[in-house]
């Protein structure tokens, strides 16, 4: 984060401008809706400034800059064409701890003027950090068109009702809960349409109904890496979350999604690390839940697809919790489509099979005349756990030793590496990647040179992935 985005109260605070043409009456307008008081120098006034002079709005102060004018000055702009006067401007400002922008460069601002989106009270800025503002433009229209014009009628209704609402609900959960039912009612229409006697209706009326807390497990595919791949109700779910449970695979990206004020537990496990125990994260999410809490269990990939979310739904199930279930993207789909790699082909495989490296714990063994058969891609998630065994177990069976095979290591991701060989090779290979792993065994895996996408598309991005074929 190249700024760090933050509103000024300047309402009442002396602001300076130097300069007062057409550049000069934009960043005024702004300061004069945030109620600043507005000082001005210059020679000369566009006439835009002197109508603002001539209503008392601003005060034309001097035409000459002196240092002696920043004094109980909060924030300056320099809005002039003199390059010299701009950087002593800047300077002077600097030593003194004054918040100064210098109009069109950057390397003279300490703050930047974001592209605004106004609600009030609701305020939207966005910036880019002054790299790209066109593009800042056309997103702020994107935005501009979905948001209702009426938006800062529903913040002020709430914002008069907040303090009844307030002794109400002495828990803040339950305060939440209310606000999160209301914004999602028909009161918002109702604002939206200019109904306000209605609106206070609906406020009045839910204000009368039973608020209990009830919490709630879900459980959450956050897919295998890439935070493009999140699900629009995963994202929805994050956003409503009290706390959320994550696992090791979910990226910083992901995470970055979560709401602000949710409270975030890692219990993220890997293979033949010491972590938490599968029980005692069912215990945790429980509890949490028995609170009254919004509980979020997120998982990479999909939460039933080698994720032990069954164990975990079944666990709240029985105690009487409240569940919800949001598919992510597992890991063999994901991660096969991003290696170019399709899972069933008329040409080459007529099924696929999902299996896993680690053991069941009633230590159930494979059948491995079916998992041999050369008809169906096979598809084993951590693999590198039992690899050579793995080998030797469907070369016994049937498959032939050349059998191609891919092992992706961090899939969809920006360092996504893609490694063919065969499958007597397999022990070598995996000692060239880095986890998390998924190996994929097949003649499928032919179709990763001509189909591959991800690689070039990353190259036109700037990003790193790789692929490299071993004897095969």
């Amino acid at each position: 984060m190249e700024y760090l985005p933050i509103f000024l109260d300047l309402k009442c605070k002396n602001t300076l401008v130097i300069g007062a043409g057409d550049i000069a009456f934009n960043k005024i307008k702004l300061l004069l809706r945030a109620n600043a008081i507005i000082n001005i120098i210059a020679k000369d006034l566009c006439s835009e400034i002197r109508y603002l002079l001539a209503q008392k709005k601003i005060f034309w102060i001097g035409q000459e800059f002196k240092i002696s004018y920043l004094k109980n000055v909060f924030l300056v702009i320099a809005a002039t064409n003199n390059t010299e006067l701009n950087k002593t401007i800047f300077e002077k400002c600097s030593k003194l701890r004054i918040l100064v922008n210098v109009v069109d460069d950057q390397s003279k601002c300490s703050f930047i003027f974001p592209s605004i989106i106004d609600r009030s009270p609701i305020i939207l800025a966005i910036s880019s950090g002054g790299t790209a503002p066109v593009l800042l433009r056309l997103l702020r229209e994107k935005i501009e068109a979905i948001l209702p014009k009426r938006l800062g009628n529903i913040a002020n209704m709430a914002g008069k009702w907040r303090k009844i609402i307030k002794e109400k609900f002495s828990n803040v959960l339950e305060r939440k809960r209310f606000w999160e039912k209301l914004f999602n009612s028909i009161f918002v229409q109702h604002i939206i349409n200019g109904k306000e006697k209605k609106a206070i209706s609906t406020i009045e009326k839910m204000i009368t109904q039973p608020n209990t807390l009830i919490g709630e497990i879900i459980l959450v595919g956050a897919g295998p890496g890439n935070s493009d791949l999140l699900t629009l109700r995963a994202l929805q779910v994050m956003q409503e979350a009290d706390v959320v449970l994550y696992d090791n695979l979910v990226s910083k990206d992901i995470l970055n999604l979560i709401r602000r004020d949710a409270k975030c537990i890692y219990v993220g496990k890997r293979a033949g690390l010491k972590s938490i125990t599968q029980k005692k994260i069912i215990k945790l999410l429980i509890f949490l839940a028995k609170q009254g809490k919004r509980v979020v269990r997120l998982k990479g990939g999909d939460a039933f697809i080698f994720g032990r979310g069954g164990e975990e739904l079944e666990a709240a199930k029985n105690a009487n919790i409240n569940v919800q279930v949001v598919p992510g993207i597992t890991a063999g789909i994901g991660v096969s489509a991003y290696a170019g790699i399709p899972l069933t082909h008329r040409d080459y495989a007529q099924g696929v099979i999902f299996i896993t490296g680690c053991k069941c714990i009633n230590n159930i063994s494979n059948n491995w005349s079916v998992l041999s058969d050369p008809s169906y891609t096979l598809v084993v998630y951590m693999g590198s756990l039992k690899a050579l065994e793995i080998s030797k177990k469907l070369i016994l069976h049937g498959r032939l030793k050349s059998t191609p095979i891919a092992i992706i290591s961090q899939g969809t991701t920006i360092n996504q590496q893609v490694l063919i060989g065969r499958l007597d090779e397999i022990d070598k290979i995996f000692k060239l990647t880095v986890s998390p792993t998924l190996l994929i065994i097949g003649p499928v895996v032919l179709l990763h040179r001509k189909l591959k996408w991800f690689k070039n598309l990353s190259n036109f991005n700037n990003l790193k992935t790789t692929s490299s074929v071993i004897n095969i």
